[in-house]
């Protein structure tokens, strides 16, 4: 199958954009997978939901005071979620144009340092995320009943999957497993 004109193709077959996920064939993590895909959804659906009831109530003269507060919280869970799907995806934006033109080995060694740096951007993510949960735990939010701590819970799942996921491709690249898929210009 060729891509349109321009854009970029995988070397491999539709599976291989898949490759990064922590077991390819296990079926807890698709489960896993599908669920995080189904809450993504949801928070999408309740997003809109609330932004709607803000501009209706606006229009009608009685603004809502929830519904911006409640936007910034659903928007901030939902730009976690997106990123951890896009991390169990392996989907996030690279520039491999220098590193596709390296030979296999060095490759392999570039890749393995791009995962060790994932997995420690994961894990300060992850350690720096339980102090702002706890800082923010007391606070209140302004118009909604919530601690200001759940703005910044979904971090450290977040940020726990990019450790893990970093390090299973990093395994995978040691054992010398991973595949090397080529981007190139159809």
């Amino acid at each position: 199958m060729s891509a349109a004109p321009g854009r970029p193709q995988a070397s491999s077959h539709r599976s291989a954009q898949h490759e990064g996920t922590l077991v390819s064939a296990g079926r807890p993590l698709a489960a896993f997978d599908r669920l995080l895909n189904v809450v993504a959804g949801s928070f999408v659906v309740v997003l809109l939901c609330v932004v709607t009831a803000g501009i209706v109530s606006r229009a009608a003269g009685h603004p809502l005071s929830w519904t911006d507060e409640g936007s910034c919280f659903l928007m901030i869970w939902l730009a976690c979620l997106g990123w951890m799907i896009a991390t169990r995806r392996n989907t996030h934006i690279r520039i491999r144009f220098f590193q596709d033109k390296l030979a296999d080995q060095p490759w392999r060694w570039t890749e393995s340092l791009i995962q060790v740096g994932m997995a420690v951007f994961g894990g300060v993510i992850a350690w720096y995320s339980v102090h702002l949960i706890r800082t923010n735990a007391d606070i209140e939010a302004l118009a909604l009943p919530l601690s200001n701590a759940w703005m910044y819970a979904p971090l450290l799942p977040a940020g726990l999957m990019t450790l893990v996921q970093a390090l299973a491709d990093l395994l995978r690249q040691i054992r010398g497993t991973a595949p090397r898929v080529k981007v190139t210009a159809a």
